[in-house]
């Protein structure tokens, strides 16, 4: 067991606490541990893998691991780190995102040995006095040291009184699961010592709390989150994925070697201490690690053909070796509304900063004036980026 605990403390940038859990390890009984996901979009990224990884070594180790999908807390939304109220989903948001949810996490989770919950299961039927009940052993006080609640309040930032209850909900979900141990991100913190609080209110044993180190997303600064589009999501096309962490600054490649790639920390110290002196080449070691993540979730073939698209399309500037989608169209325009019509882009205005950010070639000639018509007279070559190519015909009349 203490081989177990070493193994799964690893990783983790906060524990309370650690004796805690080494007491409970050495029990010698399988520990009931909580991760709880809401499903706030439709797509899970290589942040939410950092602590899905944490979780799949749970269950190798033996332990009792439920993956909880926040259908109800979706609905008041998570303020955990926003300096803003989140906008509230419907239902037929929630039930679209949650369908995708367990398909991506099993990417990396053995779900024939995880107990999947909705936590509507027992919060939907909480009455108005249990509601009272619950909110009567926590204050406001206790609510505003947490830090975005505390700088949204200074700001005069509105605080809507029901996204107090995100936290006092999360913490519930322990209560009713038992929980011995519930994972999360390290801006999960408060919510995840709400589960304590809970606990021992109830007289249960207040679970250990253990947090991961949260990912940067491809700009490097905030965290990885698809509201920012700095995200390489787990379901993306092989190719997409290593396209988008060929982005990644030079030095995040051992972060990102440690959270994503889930090599050792000794490794990963020793890839700093090479790229900082002349032993490493970041433009290697980077594609040696996109290369090494995109096969976890797509195989090592894929992955090498990734990495090989990627050589020849962005180093070499070729087309793409394989049968590029036919686009047809009639009769001249623009190219903002080939782009358009490509599923390229949001919007004309989107349109026109992918040409002013100088990311649109037709037959490989840079195209530099966002109002400029498409003057092909046959068929031609749009790429858009390193990733995204369509060959456009004309229609014949």
């Amino acid at each position: 067991m203490r081989d177990h605990a070493e193994l799964l403390l690893d990783g983790f940038d906060r524990v309370e606490t650690r004796a805690e859990f080494l007491e409970r390890m050495a029990e010698g009984r399988p520990l009931v541990v909580k991760l709880g996901l809401d499903p706030t979009s439709p797509d899970l990224h290589l942040g939410h893998a950092v602590v899905l990884r944490k979780m799949q070594q749970f269950v190798e180790c033996g332990h009792d691991v439920t993956l909880l999908i926040g259908d109800f807390t979706a609905r008041i939304g998570d303020p955990s780190g926003r300096n803003e109220m989140r906008p509230p989903l419907t239902l037929e948001q929630i039930e679209a995102n949650m369908r995708t949810y367990t398909e991506q996490a099993g990417a990396l989770l053995d779900l024939a040995r995880v107990k999947l919950r909705y936590n509507s299961e027992w919060l939907a039927g909480l009455s108005l006095a249990d509601l009272l009940r619950l909110l009567s052993r926590v204050t406001v006080a206790q609510m505003l040291e947490r830090n975005d609640f505390h700088d949204r309040y200074a700001a005069g930032t509105p605080i809507s009184l029901h996204e107090f209850l995100y936290p006092v909900a999360q913490a519930y979900d322990s209560v009713a699961l038992g929980a011995d141990v519930e994972l999360g991100g390290n801006d999960q913190l408060f919510n995840l010592l709400m589960g304590r609080h809970y606990q021992s209110y109830e007289n249960r044993r207040p679970q250990v709390c253990m947090t991961v180190p949260l990912l940067e997303g491809l700009d490097g600064v905030k965290k990885m989150s698809k509201s920012t589009g700095n995200y390489v999501g787990l379901s993306e096309p092989a190719h997409e994925q290593f396209g988008k962490l060929m982005r990644i600054p030079d030095e995040l490649i051992p972060r990102y070697a440690r959270l994503a790639a889930f090599r050792s920390q000794t490794d990963c110290e020793a890839l700093g201490v090479a790229l900082r002196g002349t032993r490493a080449h970041p433009m290697d070691e980077k594609k040696r690690l996109a290369e090494e993540i995109v096969a976890l979730y797509h195989g090592a073939d894929a992955a090498r053909a990734a990495r090989e698209r990627f050589e020849r399309t962005v180093q070499r500037k070729e087309l793409p070796a394989e049968a590029l989608p036919e686009l047809r169209l009639e009769g001249v325009r623009r190219v903002v509304d080939v782009i358009l019509a490509a599923g390229f882009a949001e919007s004309k205005r989107a349109a026109e900063r992918l040409i002013s950010g100088s990311g649109v070639r037709v037959d490989g000639i840079l195209v530099t004036d966002p109002k400029a018509a498409w003057s092909a007279s046959g068929a031609a070559v749009l790429s858009v980026g390193s990733r995204r190519f369509v060959r456009v015909v004309p229609n014949e009349r």
